[in-house]
C-alpha cells in the first residue's frame, strides 16, 4: 500500500522558500506605495521576470507537478507579500490558462510568449469574459463573434467588464457568443493580438482593494481578428456547435473551463492574504501590552487567533485537495473546486476582519498593513464566481438537481 503523506517534497519546499523570499524582499516593501499610487507595478513585474517568477516556463513547471500543489504553494507565498502586486504578476496566467486549455499547440506556441513579453520588456495579458449584464450568468453573454468567410476573419462586438489588465495588455483573450440560441454552449474564445484596431479601454476602474492591479472595462467595436485567433480552430467549434444543436451533452464551455482550472489557485491567493493578517496579528498580540500583560494572554484574543489559524489550515487542505484532483483528472463530483475557493475566500474576509479588530484603533490606520489586507480580501468572495455561485455549483453537484 502506498504511503500517505502531506509532507512537501524537496522541489516544493525549494519553490515555497524561493517565492516567499521574493515576496518578503521585493513585494512587501513596495506594497504600500503601489496600493497608494493605484498603478501597475511594472518595476516589480520586471524584477519577477528577471528572476524567473514571471513567464510561461515558471507556469509550465508548476503545472507539470503531478501533485498539483506547486502553483497553489507559489500563489499563497506571493499573495502573502501583497495581493495587488501578486495579481499584477499572476493575472496574466488566466489568459494563458484559457489559451492552454482551449488552444491548439500552434496557438500556444504563437500566443503564450506574447502574453509575457521578455525580461527586459515584460508584457501582460487579459482574460475578458465578465459583462455588465452577464456577471455570474455567463450564459447571458452579449458580446458577439461573427465569421466573415470572405476574409477568414472573426468580427467581435461588445463590452467586457472588470477585466484584469484590460487595455494595458498586449494579448487579450475574449469570450464571445457565436450562436446566441445555444446560450453558454454557443460561445468560443478568441485571441485579440496586440494593437488590433477597435479594442479600447476608456478608463481604469478604481477599486476598494487590489489597487496595484489594473482593472478596466474593455470595448470591442467591430474588432477583426484572423481565423487562426479562434482558440481550438473552426473545425472543432463547428463540431461542438453541431453536437449542441443536436441536443448532445456539452463537454465544456470556454469561460467555465478556465475558471475550473483556476479556482483552487484563486483560493490559494486568498490564503496568502489571510495568513499575512494572521501572522501580523499574532506578533502584535505578543508585543502589545494592556492591563500589565501582552494581550495574547487574554483568552478572548488567544481564542480569536486560534480560530484564525484553524480556519486557514482547513481552507488550505480544501485548496490542496482540489488542486490535486484537478491535476490528476479526478472529477469534481461534489464541487470540490468551488468548495476550495468558497472556503478560502470567506476565511480571508473573516481573518482580516479579526486582524483589524485585534489591533483596535491601530488596525484602522494605514500605519499597519492589516487595513490593506482587509480591503484586498473582499474580492475573493466576488470574482471568478461569487460565494453564492460557488454554493450553487456545490449544491447542484451534491443533489444532481438544477438548483436555481
Amino acid at each position: 500500500m502506498a504511503e500517505f503523506s502531506l509532507d512537501l517534497n524537496e522541489e516544493q519546499r525549494d519553490l515555497r522558500d524561493w517565492v516567499h523570499g521574493f515576496a518578503a524582499e521585493v513585494v512587501r516593501p513596495a506594497a504600500a506605495e503601489w496600493d497608494e499610487r493605484e498603478d501597475t507595478p511594472w518595476p516589480v513585474i520586471q524584477e519577477a521576470a528577471k528572476v524567473g517568477l514571471y513567464g510561461f516556463e515558471f507556469l509550465a513547471t508548476c503545472w507539470a507537478d503531478p501533485t498539483g500543489l506547486s502553483l497553489p504553494i507559489a500563489s499563497e507565498e506571493l499573495f502573502w507579500g501583497d495581493a495587488g502586486i501578486g495579481l499584477s504578476i499572476f493575472g496574466t496566467s488566466l489568459a494563458v490558462a484559457a489559451i492552454y486549455g482551449a488552444g491548439t499547440p500552434d496557438q500556444m506556441v504563437e500566443w503564450v510568449p506574447q502574453c509575457f513579453g521578455d525580461a527586459d520588456s515584460p508584457a501582460v495579458a487579459a482574460f475578458c469574459t465578465t459583462e455588465p449584464e452577464a456577471g455570474s450568468d455567463v450564459g447571458a453573454m452579449r458580446t458577439r463573434a461573427v465569421y466573415d468567410e470572405a476574409t477568414d476573419e472573426w468580427v467581435l462586438t461588445g463590452q467586457k467588464a472588470y477585466a484584469t489588465n484590460g487595455g494595458i495588455a498586449g494579448v487579450h483573450v475574449v469570450t464571445a457568443s457565436v450562436d446566441p440560441t445555444l446560450g453558454s454552449r454557443g460561445q468560443a474564445a478568441f485571441v485579440v493580438p496586440p494593437g488590433t484596431p477597435g479594442l479600447a479601454a476608456t478608463r481604469k476602474l478604481r477599486k476598494l482593494g487590489l489597487r496595484a492591479s489594473h482593472t478596466a472595462d474593455v470595448f470591442l467595436d467591430g474588432v477583426r481578428v484572423p481565423g487562426r485567433c479562434l482558440l481550438g480552430g473552426k473545425d472543432a467549434l463547428d463540431e461542438r456547435l453541431a453536437r449542441a444543436r443536436s441536443g448532445q451533452r456539452a463537454t465544456g464551455q470556454a469561460a467555465m473551463r478556465t475558471f475550473e482550472l483556476s479556482r483552487p489557485t484563486v483560493g490559494a491567493q486568498a490564503l496568502g492574504v489571510a495568513r499575512a493578517a494572521y501572522e501580523y496579528s499574532l506578533d502584535y498580540a505578543k508585543d502589545r501590552v494592556q492591563f500589565g500583560r501582552p494581550i495574547i494572554e487574554h483568552q478572548a484574543v488567544a481564542f480569536a487567533l486560534a480560530d484564525m489559524r484553524m480556519e486557514i489550515d482547513a481552507a488550505r487542505l480544501l485548496v490542496w485537495r482540489a488542486s490535486w484532483m484537478g491535476r490528476n483528472n479526478r472529477p469534481f463530483t461534489a464541487g470540490e473546486g468551488s468548495m476550495s475557493k468558497l472556503k478560502a475566500g470567506e476565511v480571508a474576509v473573516s481573518v482580516t476582519e479579526k486582524a483589524v479588530q485585534l489591533l483596535g484603533g491601530a488596525g484602522f490606520l494605514r500605519d499597519h498593513p492589516v487595513e490593506r489586507w482587509y480591503r484586498d480580501a473582499k474580492i475573493y468572495t466576488i470574482f471568478e464566481g461569487t460565494s453564492e455561485i460557488q454554493r450553487l455549483v456545490i449544491s447542484r453537484a451534491i443533489s444532481g438537481m438544477q438548483i436555481r
